[in-house]
């Protein structure tokens, strides 16, 4: 598998605070990666440490294969948590004046950035100042800013915050087109429903310390526990219940009627599906038998409480 971006034991400390602590991540070429962690974590570090806002203590970082230097800045798009545009400036003049700093001429920019506009319908707004537009529209004008000159690798903090759903929506499509047509792209954020959505790989950082990584369908498997809903239809649910409990685990239970029976039922690592349902064969039908698979909001959850 080839990266686009190598970050090899990095360490940040502020004085006696200690950012990061020795952390490796490796983002896939082409995908989308999910850099999680709970708020002071350090994912703000890191993320200002690959855009060379700050430089780690110790560590190394490699783009595309090549150690990190101020010259890959044109290759790397930014949009950060805290937006970052001029209020009194003018959309058109200042989208300009950032697609020039990232290196792209003025002709250049403005038929880019004329495409951008009206596929977001804001060509309307390019002669508005910023502190006109709603905080929604001002990120869509950032989000143009930071993709306009096609950068091999995309960074986005917190990119949905302040859209409302149909924006959220239509920025997502987007970030996956870009993925689609070859960008790369480390996504950051707390809203675990779209890293369930978006994300192939992920990193989870807490207390400085990376405590896991890798692709997030192999992690989900890790974090299974041997978990089943199931369905059943029999004469005597309550009976059957009382010996289920009997036998196995059980964590929940719905449906409760005479003849019908939802449930939850968790059996030991070592002891697979057959028997469970080989036992409920034998004293009803089975309407639904379903593994439980934890998600991405799961497994945050678990392997933070597990870190504290």
């Amino acid at each position: 598998m080839k990266h686009i971006l190598k970050v090899e034991n990095v360490s940040k400390n502020y004085g006696k605070f200690t950012a990061l602590n020795n952390v490796s991540i490796s983002v896939p070429k082409g995908s989308v990666f999910g850099l999680l962690g709970p708020n002071g974590a350090g994912k703000t570090s890191l993320i200002r440490i690959i855009n060379q806002i700050t430089l780690p203590d110790t560590g190394k970082i490699y783009l595309d294969d090549e150690a990190l230097i101020p010259e890959h800045v044109h290759q790397i798009g930014y949009l950060p948590e805290e937006r970052g545009l001029y209020k009194s400036m003018k959309v058109g003049e200042q989208a300009l004046y950032l697609a020039q700093l990232k290196g792209l001429s003025k002709s250049e920019a403005k038929k880019r950035l004329k495409i951008w506009f009206e596929k977001f319908d804001i060509s309307d707004w390019w002669d508005k100042k910023i502190q006109e537009l709603s905080k929604g529209m001002a990120q869509k004008v950032q989000f143009i800013v930071t993709v306009l000159h096609q950068p091999k690798l995309l960074i986005f903090d917190e990119p949905f915050s302040g859209f409302d759903p149909i924006n959220a929506n239509l920025i997502k499509d987007e970030i996956l087109k870009l993925r689609d047509e070859g960008a790369s792209i480390i996504f950051s954020t707390h809203r675990m429903e779209s890293v369930e959505e978006m994300c192939e790989h992920i990193a989870l950082i807490n207390k400085s310390n990376k405590i896991l990584d890798g692709k997030l369908s192999d992690i989900k498997s890790e974090f299974k526990e041997n978990k089943f809903s199931v369905g059943l239809q029999c004469e005597n649910s309550e009976g059957l219940y009382n010996e289920i409990r009997e036998k196995f685990t059980v964590e929940k239970s719905e449906n409760f009627n005479n003849s019908n029976l939802g449930i939850t039922i968790k059996l030991p690592q070592n002891e697979t599906s057959t028997n469970l349902i080989k036992f409920l064969n034998g004293k009803s039908q089975i309407t639904h038998f379903t593994e439980i698979i934890p998600n991405a909001n799961d497994i945050f959850l678990k392997a933070v409480a597990n870190n504290e």
